[in-house]
């Protein structure tokens, strides 16, 4: 059966996980993470994509990322990765496939689900025990939305420009959005919606990304659906 689309609408952004094949590392030092961003930087240009977060991890890369038009992230996710597996696989004299499958998206609610997404992204050294705080990790999108640290790769998203009047307001904001742990209960949603790539956000962003899209954007519960009993 011929897979599903991505939920994929201008304008709203997608939070994307790719996963390096069998979970091996798809970044054996940080020449390689250079590489990546620069292959990623060059692609956000060529197909009109705003990328707000990132984190790249041993074994996976979390991007937050708007389109300029539908398709955008896909045609963006499929060039610039096929060209970094190509350098990595002829640096490291290797051959074969460095990703594992397609990778993930879901849509997010910029109101109220944006900013939580974002600071999802960027705790991921946190909650892997790498980094005591963000800040302590060079690569990801924390050091340019909360200290200023210049970025080629970020864009600001309207979500983090109404944080402030000016940059500096708009930084500590951000900074403070971090003094308090995501709550157990939001990041198993993020998780989950990531999973089933669904729309991430309020009942009210769901029913429009359905009536948009013809698709259902809601994520199932959590574990196996209860057997139906032949009883009456």
């Amino acid at each position: 059966m011929a897979r599903l689309p991505r939920p994929d609408l201008a304008g709203i952004p997608q939070h994307v996980v790719q996963r390096g094949n069998n979970r091996l590392p798809c970044f054996l030092d940080d020449e390689d993470r250079q590489r990546y961003l620069q292959c990623l930087l060059q692609a956000l240009a060529r197909f009109d994509c705003r990328l707000h977060g990132y984190v790249l991890m041993d074994n996976h890369v979390h991007l937050l990322v708007t389109p300029a038009e539908a398709g955008g992230v896909s045609r963006l996710m499929h060039t610039f990765s096929r060209n970094y597996a190509g350098l990595f696989n002829r640096r490291h004299g290797r051959t074969g496939t460095l990703w594992e499958g397609r990778y993930k998206a879901c849509l997010v609610d910029s109101d109220g689900y944006f900013l939580a997404c974002s600071r999802y992204i960027e705790l991921n050294p946190v909650r892997a025990w790498i980094a005591a705080e963000p800040a302590e990790y060079a690569w990801s999108s924390y050091r340019a939305n909360a200290g200023g640290e210049f970025d080629p790769l970020v864009s600001p998203h309207a979500c983090y420009l109404a944080l402030g009047p000016d940059r500096r307001a708009r930084e500590a904001a951000y900074r403070q959005l971090f003094d308090q742990a995501l709550p157990a209960s939001l990041v198993m949603e993020i998780r989950q919606y990531l999973q089933q790539q669904k729309a991430l956000g309020s009942d009210r962003f769901r029913a429009w990304v359905e009536s948009r899209t013809g698709r259902f954007a809601t994520a199932r519960p959590p574990g196996r659906p209860p057997r139906r009993s032949n009883c009456p």
